[in-house]
């Protein structure tokens, strides 16, 4: 992050941030590939860390996956009801909420290595309790311990990843966590069809192990040490990030000088948040979140199957369909994601999950006339895959990129949790309406379901900034103006 960062002394403004750094910027450009903190390099700690992070994501897209395959082996092996098992599904995120509204919190306090640790024991008891339960009860109270670690996760491991990668690499990094749920998702799905489900939820204890050892042997987040007056340790925490040899003179200098000047104002509480100079940040981060959701992806995605049954099609073809979609597509958004920038592959990404909605919707609009009968369940089919593969492209993965990058370091507790607390509300709110969508209308669902598709397209395209290959600095400075002191 060297290449265009402030130079040293003082800051009484972030706004300085930008004329700083566009004089750096070309003061540097001669410099090609040395290291110089924070350029494009990537070291083995970088990618450990990283690694070691997203075994987090897994988690989460495995307890998510996790009701799918299970249903009917809990259902006879415990005698639950159709109710019973419901609660059971749907308490994960009344955890997730829970733990989203104390994730920003106990993450300014213990840092972003403690908050995963933490986070991990209460999965680790969950799975635990889901293997050894005799009864519903049990069940669920191992259900919302799931929910209440992934809640935790779902705000850290992006936070974490953002702040110890390089800029020109950040996107691509943090979009690796959107990765992991996918892959964490689909191997429960998989998984579950050849095993029992106590053995199931035991292998769900693998990765929630995995990233509590790996935890001893990465760094703590150096803006966050920066945060807490610890400029040794993280000056330290840097280096070893960016290689025995790498000068990082210029990046620690940019991260103290940015905090410092933050630190000039009160800490932060949520009534704060709601001050004008946050306002873009808020909107973006918020916004993004709420698109995201209300576009219908829970719908689809716990309703995959009866979607296609309604439609005409088998289930079970179209959901490994999607599953076959979304790994890869997923996989190329990380690819594109610092090549393209975040704003074009939004905007497509969107745009596509505005086709594959309005596909369907034709697909059960011809179903309700009567017309080309033969065909709806093919056009079903293609408008799912449509939206899925779109949704995995950039939907899924760069809202989180974006939330991780727009916030300031000391609001960031506060709006990130916030931001988490939107996401799974949304997630709550569709999952429970789909089904009354459905039968009040299932053409008009997806049709209303395309219209905020194709909302997202303009609201990224007026308000979401471009953060590819900028620092968090620059970006919060532009977004978050404070008046010189």
């Amino acid at each position: 992050m060297g290449r265009e960062n402030i130079e040293e002394g003082e800051l009484s403004s972030p706004l300085v941030l930008d004329n700083r750094s566009q004089i750096r910027g070309r003061d540097d450009a001669s410099v090609g590939g040395d290291e110089q903190g924070g350029g494009s390099s990537v070291t083995t700690v970088v990618v450990i860390s990283t690694l070691v992070a997203v075994a987090g994501s897994y988690v989460f897209g495995s307890a998510v996956g996790y009701s799918s395959p299970t249903q009917s082996g809990i259902m006879d092996d415990l005698g639950l009801s159709v109710a019973e098992y419901s609660l059971f599904g749907s308490i994960l995120t009344i955890g997730a909420m829970v733990g989203a509204i104390m994730s920003g919190r106990i993450a300014d306090y213990t840092g972003r290595r403690g908050l995963m640790g933490f986070s991990e024991i209460f999965c680790i008891i969950g799975w635990l309790a889901i293997v050894f339960s005799k009864a519903s009860w049990w069940l669920d109270v191992g259900r919302l311990l799931v929910g209440y670690g992934i809640g935790l996760l779902a705000y850290v491991v992006p936070i974490y990843i953002a702040e110890i990668t390089p800029k020109d690499i950040r996107g691509a990094f943090t979009t690796v966590h959107q990765l992991m749920i996918c892959c964490g998702a689909s191997a429960m799905y998989l998984i579950g069809a050849f095993v029992p489900w106590r053995i199931l939820a035991l292998i769900g204890t693998i990765p929630c192990l995995f990233q509590l050892l790996g935890l001893f042997f990465i760094p703590e987040s150096p803006r966050w040490l920066a945060k807490i007056g610890r400029w040794k340790e993280c000056e330290a925490a840097l280096q070893r990030l960016r290689g025995e040899n790498a000068d990082i003179s210029d990046e620690a200098a940019e991260i103290k000088d940015y905090t410092e000047a933050l630190q000039q104002h009160s800490e932060s509480n949520i009534f704060e948040l709601f001050q004008w100079k946050y306002a873009h940040s808020l909107i973006v981060g918020v916004g993004l979140m709420v698109l995201q959701q209300f576009g219908g992806v829970n719908g689809i995605a716990f309703y995959a199957s009866s979607i296609f049954e309604s439609a005409g099609f088998s289930g079970s073809v179209g959901t490994i369909s999607m599953v076959v979609v979304q790994v890869p597509m997923t996989a190329l958004g990380v690819v594109l994601m610092d090549i393209s920038g975040r704003r074009p592959l939004l905007m497509i990404s969107a745009a596509g999950t505005c086709l594959g909605c309005f596909l369907v919707a034709l697909s059960f609009l011809s179903q309700d006339l009567h017309k080309w009968l033969e065909f709806s369940p093919f056009l079903a089919l293609i408008g799912v895959l449509t939206y899925t593969g779109s949704f995995s492209l950039g939907m899924g993965g760069i809202p989180w990129v974006i939330m991780s990058e727009v916030f300031p370091i000391n609001m960031k507790g506060t709006a990130g949790s916030l931001v988490t607390v939107v996401n799974w509300l949304g997630s709550w709110i569709i999952s429970y309406a789909f089904n009354f969508l459905m039968s009040w209308s299932s053409s008009g669902t997806f049709f209303i379901f395309s219209s905020i598709c194709g909302l997202t397209v303009l609201f990224v395209s007026k308000l979401v900034p471009e953060t590819k290959g900028r620092t968090l600095e620059e970006i919060q400075a532009s977004m978050n103006p404070f008046s010189a002191k």
